[in-house]
This record gives C-alpha cells, structure tokens and sequence, in this order.
C-alpha cells in the first residue's frame, strides 16, 4: 500500500539529517496517514480513505467529504479523490456545482 494521501496526494519527501560536524546522510519524511471513515451524505455511505491529518482537518473545516471534493479543482485532487467526485456528481445529478443534500 502506498505511502500516499487519497485526496491530497502527499507522499513521501525526501531530504538529509545534517549532523552537528555538516556531514549529511539521506532521510524519508513520511506523511502522517490516518485510515478513517468518512460520511458521504451524497452517495448515501461512508468511505474509507487513507489521509493525512492535515486533509482531515480541511475537509472538517469545509464541512465534509462531499463539500471538499466539490469545492478543490480536478487538478489538485489525484486519481482516488478524482473517482470519487466523478461518482459523487453522478449521485447528485451531475451538476459541476451540486451541493449535497442537508440533514
């Protein structure tokens, strides 16, 4: 399984630990992935999705799975995210600017 965010795409960086004498030696810094379920009230389910704490924290701030796909630009979501939305507009009629239903 990929070291990767399913909707923002963060992966993997690389970088050096740079040691008190300069010498450098090669390093990961690995994103901090959480698996959570998250509630999809337009495809009437949860879905489980592998993502950084920082996702989670902007798709609460956004208000939901739903509202975050809708609102980011295609360019900006990897091909996970991408499947989703694709399916979430398909649920809600289609319409690029669909908002979900309210509770």
């Amino acid at each position: 399984m990929p070291r990767r965010c399913e909707l923002t795409g963060t992966r993997v960086s690389f970088g050096n630990n740079v040691s008190h004498s300069n010498r450098k030696s090669s390093r990961t810094f690995a994103p901090n992935l959480q698996s959570v379920s998250l509630a999809s009230p337009g495809l009437r389910r949860t879905v489980r999705l592998r993502v950084t704490t920082r996702a989670l924290r902007t798709v609460q701030k956004v208000g939901g799975l739903d509202a975050y796909l809708l609102a980011t630009a295609d360019a900006k979501l990897p091909p996970e995210a991408l499947e989703l939305k694709r399916r979430l507009r398909k649920a809600l009629g289609g319409s690029p600017s669909a908002t979900p239903p309210a509770d």
